[in-house]
């Protein structure tokens, strides 16, 4: 197969990451995304996996074909071109498969599933999360020098993207936390009553107008929620 992949389908594929990526607030909806668009957008790759480690544990997998999924997971032994990236702290390939001895049981497994070459790459994500993206061919020589450069071009570009989603993810975890304390303060959550009653909406959505209110004067939530308490609670004159 001629490589076609040249410059400008390499900033394509970036591009297409970084679009797809860019918003997604859960990890492994981020890693699912990953591979479906590298598989997608790179000619001479037939399917990719990625796997994760949080703090040095198995983490989960995510791969653009599921009937290939035990490629990348770690459940079915260590002994696999991704913790070999991973230990190594390199890029790992094997153009062909047939007679592999690195890992012996894997690479059967894998011919088995009508795969023939591997490129494993090194992923940093943070602190705690780290792992290995990995191209798979159909073909036993398919994955050539022009893929290595791409695979490395592709982890470092990753790490940054599942990145920034590990830190959405946890900081839509704390919103969680502040809006479930927010509403455990007796008079916010009066507060957040009084206006679900009167606009028909959710509690998230009732918090988010009075701290929009909040913000808007410039005081804080918990004033508040206490003047518009005060405001419904007082008698009208008749």
């Amino acid at each position: 197969m001629t490589d076609t992949l040249g410059v400008l389908e390499t900033a394509a594929l970036l591009r297409e990451l970084t679009a797809g990526l860019i918003a997604v607030t859960h990890f492994d909806e981020a890693l699912d995304r990953l591979v479906r668009i590298t598989r997608d957008a790179v000619p001479g790759v037939d399917c990719c996996g990625f796997t994760a480690l949080r703090a040095g544990e198995p983490a989960g997998v995510a791969a653009s074909d599921p009937g290939r999924a035990e490629l990348d997971d770690l459940r079915h032994g260590p002994d696999t071109p991704a913790m070999t990236a991973i230990h190594r702290r390199e890029m790992i390939t094997a153009a062909d498969l047939a007679g592999e001895s690195r890992w012996p049981a894997w690479a059967e497994r894998a011919r088995g599933l009508g795969v023939h070459g591997v490129i494993a790459a090194p992923v940093d994500v943070d602190e705690q999360v780290i792992g290995a993206i990995n191209l798979y061919a159909e073909s036993a020589g398919a994955l050539t020098p022009r893929h290595q450069l791409i695979a490395m071009l592709l982890a470092e570009h990753a790490g940054l993207l599942l990145a920034a989603s590990r830190d959405r993810e946890r900081q839509a975890a704390r919103a969680v936390q502040l809006d479930t304390a927010s509403l455990a303060d007796g008079v916010v959550g009066q507060a957040v009553g009084v206006i679900m009653t009167q606009r028909g909406c959710p509690a998230p959505e009732a918090l988010d107008v009075l701290r929009s209110a909040a913000s808007s004067l410039d005081i804080p939530l918990r004033e508040v929620a206490e003047r518009l308490v005060l405001t419904v609670s007082r008698p009208r004159d008749n």
